[in-house]
């Protein structure tokens, strides 16, 4: 049973991209959908932030890559997303064109990008501890667990100076690393509250059709249908990502074939950590 795995946000682009007929055609529909040059990554009019750069340019990579699986016969019977993985999971599942994914993700890029402004916000990677002392840490700083990716891998959202409180913290708890990226919002955190309603208007502008393979939240992991998925976007951002979770309901339902789809290998370096753990009690 095969599982496609929609990562989130990449932190850089890769130096290289490809060449042939699938990535020139998504690189057009970033073009017209999404204002946004992905050989030059650069933008063609309104020059947004970084961060909505890769947010245009992961969903693109994701897309590709999603083509190019299915051209070597790869198909998926069950997708699951992590963060803004949710984008091109829609396209790869049915419910809306490629298009529309991109020009959602650039609409959204731009609104969030409107938060860092007014405060500077920071993600925070912790590596080593468990989970309990991060939720200290991170109510010790007035801070928010965002992705609680494995056991000991987890990241952290909200203000910049109350990141870098945690940090220290962390590191003086014993942490193995910790890396804070700015970032224009603080997603997968309450403090995403404030934009809801203009997230809503941006999601309800789309017409959605019933996905075609099962797409599982990572919330709960259940299985999102039509009617569930721009509350489900509005709602996600200000909540955290459970990847460990959504890996373990993967293998219960039986996937044993996971295909990360889009830029770099996180998730795939996620699973193995959980099976090397399961395998460790």
């Amino acid at each position: 049973m095969n599982c496609y795995m929609f990562p989130g946000q990449p932190l850089s682009p890769n130096a290289t991209l490809p060449d042939d007929e699938d990535f020139r055609e998504v690189a057009e529909m970033a073009r017209y959908r999404a204002c946004f040059d992905l050989h030059d990554f650069a933008w063609l009019g309104e020059k947004w932030t970084e961060n909505v750069k890769l947010q245009v340019y992961g969903v693109s990579m994701s897309l590709y890559h999603a083509r190019r699986l299915r051209r070597e016969g790869a198909r998926p019977d069950v997708i699951a997303e992590h963060s803004m993985g949710i984008y091109p999971s829609l396209a790869v599942s049915g419910a809306l064109p490629e298009g529309d994914v991109l020009e959602i993700a650039y609409r959204a890029g731009c609104l969030m990008s409107g938060m860092g402004k007014a405060v500077e916000y920071a993600l925070g990677c912790m590596v080593g501890l468990p989970l309990e002392p991060v939720l200290s840490i991170a109510e010790n700083n007035g801070v928010y667990p965002a992705n609680l990716n494995t056991s000991r891998h987890f990241l952290l959202s909200g203000e910049r100076r109350g990141m870098e409180a945690a940090e220290a913290e962390a590191l003086e708890n014993g942490a193995f690393s910790v890396r804070l990226f700015p970032c224009d919002a603080p997603l997968h955190s309450p403090l995403m509250a404030g934009i809801e309603a203009e997230m809503m208007e941006i999601f309800s502008d789309y017409r959605y059709l019933e996905p075609a393979v099962p797409l599982m939240n990572h919330i709960d992991q259940g299985y999102l249908a039509a009617g569930d998925l721009a509350r489900f976007m509005t709602h996600e951002l200000a909540l955290p990502v459970y990847w460990e979770r959504c890996y373990k309901a993967l293998r219960n339902a039986g996937v044993d074939m996971f295909f990360e789809v889009g830029a770099g290998d996180s998730l795939k370096k996620y699973n193995r950590w959980i099976e090397s753990e399961a395998l460790r009690r």
